[in-house]
């Protein structure tokens, strides 16, 4: 089993997927928003690249729209990012069409992996095992920040990184995967301290969305893994 780490969405190599299980990641927010979307009951969310391609999906009677740009909501949606709005009483059984900045652009970049699934810190010990038991070689592909490395991104990735090696007596790690390893070591348990360090976590904090970083950077709240099912276009829920 082979481990690979790829910082940001920009540098995901379709080809290379082929076969391949992967984990894509975005901490802040968009990974935890579908992980606790999910686990609300909501019945699936459909990943767009563009609000334009997300108001044209989601001409269906029932289906909410959401998503952010920048890190703000976006006019005339019904949602934004932030996982705490994704409430049993606002998403259970319904569809969701969702657009951000880097997360959903992630997702439609590992379209070509034989599996995808969702993780962050707050399913860090779920996807970890589920990574395990998929028993293919595995690609981390962080979402980063508008092309460039994502330091929450890089350290959950590397946590991944650790927990896979501590299970999988087979596990080879690429370089990436290393130092993924190493970034993540310097936090150990302790990744709120990463509401302090990291700068994408700092400007949400600035701009009133605190919680938001708060509820991001819990340990493993949820075994949920969310898969996204390109032959159906949707991001389903991890139950069972």
């Amino acid at each position: 089993m082979r481990v690979d780490v790829v910082l940001t969405a920009d540098e995901v190599v379709p080809g290379a997927l082929a076969g391949a299980t992967v984990l894509v990641v975005d901490v802040l927010r968009a990974s935890t928003t579908i992980i606790a979307a999910l686990a609300a009951g909501c019945a699936g969310i459909t990943p767009v690249a563009d609000p334009v391609e997300a108001r044209r999906r989601a001409g269906a009677h029932g289906v909410l729209l959401a998503g952010e740009r920048r890190g703000e909501p976006i006019s005339g949606f019904d949602l934004g990012n932030s996982p705490l709005e994704f409430t049993p009483e606002r998403v259970g059984g319904r569809t969701v069409v969702l657009t951000t900045s880097n997360g959903t652009r992630a997702l439609l970049a590992a379209r070509e992996a034989h599996t995808i699934g969702i993780a962050a810190f707050v399913n860090l010990t779920a996807a970890t095992e589920w990574a395990v038991a998929e028993a293919r070689d595995l690609i981390v592909i962080c979402a980063g920040e508008r092309g460039r490395r994502s330091l929450e991104d890089h350290v959950c990735a590397g946590l991944l990184v650790e927990g896979v090696r501590a299970r999988a007596a087979d596990a080879s790690m690429s370089p990436a995967a290393l130092e993924a390893l190493a970034a993540a070591r310097r936090y150990g348990r302790e990744v709120a301290r990463l509401a302090a360090d990291s700068p994408w976590a700092r400007k949400l904090a600035a701009s009133g969305r605190g919680r938001d970083v708060t509820a991001c950077l819990a340990l493993d709240t949820t075994p949920f893994v969310p898969r996204y099912l390109p032959s159906v276009d949707k991001v389903v829920s991890g139950r069972g």
